[in-house]
């Protein structure tokens, strides 16, 4: 057994994944409005002001459409995964140009050099977020994922709990 199978992981990837589908069809019925997610083993949160209807809507028909195979909904671009892939390598390559005991009206002249080959990193990485996200972070083929309910905890955040 591979340790993303592992059922607390697969479980989240999967809720991830409907999360993730679930914006995408949101994104269509509310254009300019800000939304948001978080995946746990036990289902998700939306973030934004929608209709309660309207959400559950949304996730029934997000859950149909990765079950028909549509599994590119999964991968999402405001994907957290895409921020920390690109930061934790352009951080990376910051930090190692500037480690070391030189003194630092020293290590100041090598920002100079670090600044622009940071960015170029952080440009040359936005395909891994996405990689990432198909490979690890999402698991678009649900299996028996089941919709349990669809909830307002509070004004712009809901809950939608899944079993499977």
């Amino acid at each position: 057994m591979r340790l993303l199978d592992l059922p607390f992981l697969l479980e989240t990837r999967r809720n991830h994944a409907l999360e993730h589908a679930t914006l995408q069809v949101l994104r269509q019925k509310y254009p300019s409005q800000p939304l948001g997610g978080h995946s746990n083993p036990t289902g998700f949160f939306i973030m934004g002001d929608v209709e309660l209807a309207g959400l559950a809507d949304s996730v029934t028909e997000a859950r149909k459409r990765l079950l028909d195979g549509e599994h590119q909904l999964a991968i999402h671009p405001g994907c957290g995964t895409n921020l920390v892939a690109s930061g934790l390598l352009a951080g990376s390559v910051a930090w190692f140009g500037m480690k070391g005991n030189a003194a630092w009206h020293k290590k100041l002249w090598r920002i100079i050099f670090i600044a622009p080959l940071t960015v170029a990193v952080w440009g040359l990485s936005k395909p891994l977020g996405p990689w990432l996200q198909d490979k690890v972070t999402v698991e678009p083929r649900l299996g028996n994922l089941s919709i349990v309910s669809v909830m307002r905890v509070r004004p712009s955040i809901h809950r939608i709990i899944t079993r499977g």
